[in-house]
């Protein structure tokens, strides 16, 4: 028989591409998801089986004849909105990872969590691993060490969960998100024919193409991890760790020599950024800085490798945008950038202080 998946947040970025994926596999999945980001479609999404509920309320019900679910739900901002406190935000993202992670274990049910290499932070010249120091520069990255925290005080010998520390992610979806690195530069380049960076370009970043991720999440479905422990392994390759001023050019490269910015030399600053962050100085060096490496992750999936290039998925990318003839206004669609889309839901009064649809 079939296993059975369930993915929280499945109408996100992620999940619009690792479903279909599980699905095309055999594998009967079944998302659940709030609808935040439900119509923020840049082209047609795959269909499949969504139950519309908050991850917070998902009951032991909700299991019933579930081998395993990979949690994808949660905030991914760099920075919180409507000046409302951090603990606001991540307060209930962390308490509701909790509580399906604990109803998992009374299930038996695998529980595979969607990390992130953000919770590194910062570091010198070294290659980070999932025993090196962390360092988290933002409240999200915090937010996935807290949950990693809890996992590890509810793993037992009766219960392994498994915690993807994904690179930063980059490539299509249906649900695009144009708030992170190689979307964003790949969607200005295209739309507005320049590439604005709002810090200096010289830091680090590990990056891994989407269907790189969906293929992570298969291969932690297989696994037979009963290690008794939080299992936490970074998902990526080192092939993509790498400068963002290098992305930049990467970019610009592909589409014929576009020119790039900085944000911050320009008499406007920072307002010339669509997106912008609070660990990025007014000198344009970004607190975030860091390197990972990949080598345990093949240790536990012999049969994992990334197979994709930054410089793939921005082909890949632009061809895409080809294809539908994107727009600058389709770029700048508020629905592809996650704070901006919350800051409207919340200015309007759909949603509430802890990201909550008003009904």
């Amino acid at each position: 028989m079939n296993k059975r998946i369930l993915i929280t947040g499945s109408e996100g970025y992620l999940g619009s591409v690792i479903a279909p994926f599980l699905i095309e596999r055999g594998y009967d999945t079944t998302g659940l998801d709030i609808g935040l980001f439900n119509d923020a479609l840049l082209y047609k999404a795959p269909h499949f089986r969504v139950i519309k509920k908050d991850a917070r309320n998902v009951s032991a019900r909700d299991l019933r004849g579930i081998d395993a679910v990979v949690h994808l739900a949660g905030i991914s901002i760099n920075d919180p909105f409507g000046n409302l406190p951090p603990e606001k935000l991540y307060g209930p993202t962390r308490e509701y990872a909790r509580n399906i992670a604990a109803l998992c274990k009374k299930a038996g049910v695998k529980f595979i969590f969607a990390s992130s290499c953000s919770i590194y932070g910062k570091s010198g010249e070294e290659m980070l691993n999932e025993d090196s120091v962390v360092h988290p520069q933002i409240d999200y990255a915090k937010n996935k060490l807290q949950v990693e925290e809890d996992l590890a005080l509810l793993a037992d010998k009766s219960f392994s969960p498994i915690a993807l520390r994904f690179a930063t992610a980059f490539g299509t979806s249906p649900r695009m998100r144009f708030d992170i690195v190689i979307n964003m530069f790949a969607g200005m380049a295209f739309t507005e024919k320049k590439i604005t960076l709002n810090s200096d370009g010289q830091a680090w970043r590990p990056n891994v193409h989407i269907s790189d991720i969906a293929r992570a999440v298969e291969c932690a479905l297989r696994a037979d991890y009963a290690g008794g422990k939080l299992l936490v392994l970074n998902v990526g390759t080192e092939n993509n760790n790498m400068k963002i001023a290098d992305i930049a050019n990467i970019v610009s490269e592909e589409c014929g020599g576009t020119p790039i910015l900085f944000a911050f030399k320009e008499a406007r600053g920072a307002r010339s950024a669509f997106v912008t962050s609070a660990a990025v100085s007014a000198s344009g060096a970004d607190s975030r800085n860091y390197r990972v490496s990949f080598a345990l992750v093949k240790e536990y999936f012999p049969d994992f490798e990334c197979k994709y290039s930054v410089r793939y998925g921005v082909k890949e990318m632009l061809a895409q945008f080809r294809k539908i003839n994107m727009t600058p206004a389709q770029f700048r669609d508020r629905g592809f950038y996650r704070i901006k889309r919350l800051e409207d839901l919340y200015s309007k009064g759909e949603i509430d202080s802890e990201v909550r649809l008003k009904k």
